[in-house]
């Protein structure tokens, strides 16, 4: 009989996938790496086993001990595995950004799952990194994983991944892509296959808001390129140990938009369904297609499975809230929907300066409508005021129709938000929305600014 003596027997041998749609445009034939066939889902499946391995041989985890890490969720479900099968306690510290889906599934494994804000300092004591090393200390017989300076993540891929990825290529791989967290699998991958053949190329998928890529380039770490981001799995505000930049030839950046996006198109044209680091990846290998030739042969890893974002990247109204669905269309009318009840604020030719100033002030608005018995005849705004008020300091009882612009243009509620776009320059600040109902609201530059992505 042929079985397996427990699940941990059945992580690696992860099989390689021809893409042919969602990379037609680029010469070179393209294999995804699908880690998602591993049991717990993800790559970090391998490094799991080899982290604990190691740390019971170096006396360092003890039976019936606790493991402690921090986690964007994969890690923490290999861990999981390993601790059900090896009776370990786990606790997982994860930052609030990760989804929903990968909490409750380290819960349904046994992990406790402690959640810390992103948006904080890696040395603040509420980061993720902080809490970790904090519980490891008290916490009796404990023992912190550290998965980004750990040497026995990158080990795993160098003895599983990587000679996994040349005796599947048949030793005829040209390019490896790969998105870079802890640097674990891009450094173990990229060292075997560059022992087997140096002129193999190996490409890091990085997003905005982490530095790795600059780093690599120059040498910088440049605090100015931290901030917050939507992608998960990969990127840093901190420098890993295990990423080996030596090892790197180069990066590219991937957006959250074109990571989510093409997280979907995997899913859709491939029928293959990986999580956000799989979508950066693709895009990234789109980025890089010009390095890539007719004969070449370019593995990507995919890291993990869609099912931990079902309630992000695969859920349509939380794309549409970030503004990443690309067949969505944001017309006049979804600019103003909150408002379109309301009553357009408006003064009259032979009303005073004085009074549309105060109309500015009371509902906190900086363009306002100027209208007679025939319609809309004019415009004013606060930084015509402003100027006019050191030119006249008696201007706010002045008529309206003396210092007032040219009226705002009127568009249908229909019309797309990048043709409103157009119309509003230095000379005009707005633009006037004809609803349904037979009433007018304004579209400024804020309302534009707001749907941006």
């Amino acid at each position: 009989m042929e079985y397996a003596k427990n699940i941990l027997e059945t992580i690696g041998n992860t099989p390689l996938v021809r893409l042919n749609e969602v990379t037609k445009e680029v010469a070179a034939l393209v294999l995804a790496k699908v880690e998602t066939f591993n049991p717990g889902n993800s790559a970090k499946d391998r490094m799991a086993v080899k982290m604990i391995d190691d740390a019971v041989e170096a006396g360092l985890l003890k039976p019936g001990g606790t493991i402690i890490e921090g986690t964007s969720g994969n890690t923490g479900m290999g861990l999981a595995l390993v601790a059900i099968i090896r009776g370990y306690k786990l606790i997982c510290v994860i930052s609030d950004k990760q989804s929903k889906e990968k909490m409750d599934i380290l819960r349904a494994v046994g992990a406790e799952v402690i959640v810390c804000p992103t948006n904080v300092e890696p040395e603040d004591s509420r980061s993720y990194y902080s809490v970790s090393k904090r519980l490891a200390t008290e916490t009796p017989n404990s023992w912190y994983v550290n998965q980004y300076d750990n040497p026995s993540n990158t080990l795993a891929h160098y003895e599983q991944t990587g000679p996994e990825i040349w005796k599947q290529t048949d030793g005829k791989i040209t390019h490896f892509v790969c998105g870079v967290g802890t640097g674990g699998t891009i450094s173990g991958v990229g060292k075997y296959l560059k022992e087997k053949n140096p002129s193999i190329k190996i490409w890091g998928i990085d997003t905005y808001g982490s530095v790795f890529k600059k780093y690599h380039e120059t040498g910088i770490f440049d605090e100015n390129e931290i901030y917050p981001y939507i992608t998960e799995g990969i990127g840093e505000d901190i420098l890993p140990k295990n990423v080996n930049f030596d090892i790197i030839d180069g990066f590219t950046k991937v957006t959250d938009k074109d990571a989510a996006v093409y997280t979907r198109k995997i899913a859709l044209e491939e029928g293959i369904f990986v999580g956000n680091s799989a979508g950066s990846a693709i895009k990234g290998l789109l980025q890089l297609k010009d390095n890539f030739k007719k004969d070449d042969v370019v593995v990507v890893l995919f890291h993990d499975h869609g099912s931990r974002y079902v309630g992000k990247m695969f859920n349509n109204e939380w794309m549409r809230e970030r503004g990443f669905l690309e067949d969505d269309i944001i017309t006049a009318i979804d600019l103003v929907k909150d408002r379109a009840d309301a009553s357009l604020v408006t003064v009259k030719t032979e009303e005073l300066v004085g009074h549309a100033i105060e109309r500015m002030r009371t509902y906190g608005i900086s363009q306002i409508p100027v209208t007679d018995i025939s319609g809309f005849v004019g415009s004013v705004d606060e930084s015509d005021l402003f100027r006019l008020y050191f030119e006249d300091e008696n201007c706010a009882n002045r008529p309206i129709k003396d210092i007032m612009n040219a009226a705002f243009p009127v568009v249908e509620s229909d019309v797309p938000v990048k043709k409103i776009a157009e119309l509003i320059n230095k000379e005009n600040k707005a633009v006037l929305v004809a609803l349904k109902n037979g009433t007018y609201q304004i579209i400024t530059q804020h309302d534009v600014i707001s749907v941006i992505r």
